[in-house]
């Protein structure tokens, strides 16, 4: 079952109508403020979450590389084709890579490693009952690639909670269409893990950013701040302006 996200670290204190200007007022804000810094996760907890993260990338990104291989032999196929006919599966390059904001880079992972799931299975069942049935090794191995995603996807989860972002909620939309020859189901095969392994590069990349990111929050939490604080006809909402 998974853990429900986290309260994001902003506070208000019912009862006041204007800025602190006694010291009860300003401890109370203050309490605010050193509550929102006990929120965060711990910088080790990041870390280890993203190292941990970027190792289970590279050994399935090893495991992608042998078995890319292995399917175009089987197939017939020549590594060299043309995929633009083959649509429907996520696509690991984007122009706006820097600009992404750290949910939406965990969010982005979390969906396409969901999707290649759906797509594993399809591909390990085309195999097994239409194109390789005999083949119990090369169908072992795809059912390998469908375990490292699935532990992926779930490993990017666990990461979103612990950095207090919503995990997307899982779709509830019907498949795709299918290939409709035994060539394209071939085609779209071969798409599905040459996109699988450009994800792992990606997901890498993602993760490095996310672990170097959490290194600038360390050092920001360091040095006690006040926070910014807005005044409504009610209430103070204490902003941590630390994050």
């Amino acid at each position: 079952m998974r853990r429900p996200a986290l309260p994001s670290a902003v506070y208000t204190v019912p009862g006041c109508r204007r800025e602190p200007e006694d010291a009860g007022d300003r401890s109370c804000c203050v309490e605010g403020r050193m509550a929102s810094a006990a929120a965060a996760p711990p910088p080790s907890r990041r870390r280890e979450l993203c190292h941990r993260a970027i190792q289970h990338a590279r050994n399935m990104r090893a495991h992608l590389s042998g078995l890319l291989d292995a399917y175009v032999e089987s197939q017939g196929l020549d590594s060299d084709m043309d995929m633009d006919s083959v649509d429907g599966i996520p696509t690991a390059s984007t122009e706006q890579w820097a600009g992404l904001a750290e949910a939406e880079r965990l969010e982005l992972n979390v969906k396409a490693y969901r999707s290649f799931q759906d797509l594993l299975s399809e591909l390990l069942e085309d195999q097994q009952q239409h194109l390789t049935p005999s083949f119990t090794d090369f169908h072992k191995d795809i059912h390998a690639a469908l375990l490292y995603v699935t532990t992926f996807s779930n490993q990017m989860e666990e990461l979103m909670v612990a950095l207090e972002h919503a995990v997307p909620e899982q779709p509830t939309g019907t498949k795709g269409a299918e290939a409709s020859s035994l060539f394209q189901k071939k085609l779209k095969g071969y798409k599905v893990l040459l996109e699988l392994s450009q994800w792992t590069l990606r997901s890498i990349r993602d993760l490095r950013h996310l672990s170097t990111s959490g290194k600038y929050q360390v050092k920001a939490r360091a040095t006690p701040v006040f926070q910014t604080i807005r005044v409504s006809s009610r209430r103070v909402v204490v902003h941590d302006t630390t994050k």
